[in-house]
């Protein structure tokens, strides 16, 4: 555990000891920001029947910065240190490949945590600073916060994996937008094509928007947690073997 430690907080520090992670933080707080902002317009000119959390995290505006997350925080972690020589070194060292794996994977997951601090404060700011009540409960609120978390370890998992794939941080990027919009995509087909298809089921199961839906209105189910964390520990999987297939590769 020491070497995992020692190797987690390095990377850790790459985010928030460099301008980097900062920008990050103040561009996802001024997204958030962007995205709440824009909601309360729209409730001023017209009623709405959903709750403010509801509204605000199905906006076109979150899913734009939210799926932007992922290929910043995680394009880098891998591909860099392949580019610069670094990964072979590292390889070589007597540090196991799945230290390696999860200490570079939770440090950019909890970097993607930490950036959604901001947008809990912007809520409660609105609940204390004005005398009417604010328009979602706490059910509603912690509930979208949780499936975005969920959501997070695995969108940050395919992003590793796609880090893993290359040399070049803007062709790791390319990849990990191209797995994202497939998978956004695969819940969209109920939508496209009715639900007559055969597989319609798996993909109301695997889709986040469904999930971001029912947990925003506070409806809390099991199964998505089921989903995401049993994907994302298949996707850190393939990293792992990609990354060992590369470790004894002549």
């Amino acid at each position: 555990m020491r070497t995992f430690r020692i190797l987690f907080f390095k990377e850790l520090k790459s985010y928030f000891l460099t301008p980097f992670g900062w920008l990050i933080m103040a561009f996802a707080a001024m997204m958030q920001g962007l995205s709440l902002s824009t909601t309360l317009k729209e409730y001023s000119e017209s009623a709405m029947s959903e709750n403010l959390v509801f509204a605000t995290f199905q906006s076109p505006i979150f899913w734009f910065y939210f799926l932007f997350l992922f290929p910043v925080l995680t394009m880098r972690l891998f591909s860099e240190e392949n580019r610069s020589g670094t990964l072979e070194g590292l390889l070589t060292a007597p540090v196991k490949i799945w230290q390696v794996v999860l200490s570079k994977y939770f440090a950019a997951y909890l970097t993607f945590i930490l950036l959604w601090i901001p947008a809990l404060i912007h809520f409660r700011l609105f609940a204390m600073l004005n005398d009417i009540p604010p328009p979602f409960n706490n059910g509603e609120l912690y509930g979208a916060l949780t499936i975005v978390i969920l959501m997070g370890s695995l969108f940050t998992a395919m992003g590793c994996l796609a880090s893993c794939m290359t040399s070049s941080q803007i062709i790791a990027g390319i990849v990990c937008v191209g797995i994202l919009f497939v998978h956004f995509l695969l819940g969209l087909i109920p939508y496209f094509f009715g639900d007559q298809i055969a597989a319609a089921p798996l993909f109301h199961f695997i889709s986040s928007q469904e999930h971001l839906r029912s947990f925003s209105r506070g409806l809390f189910d099991t199964r998505p947690f089921v989903y995401y964390l049993t994907a994302s520990g298949f996707f850190i999987f393939l990293t792992y073997h990609l990354l060992d297939y590369r470790r004894w590769k002549p």
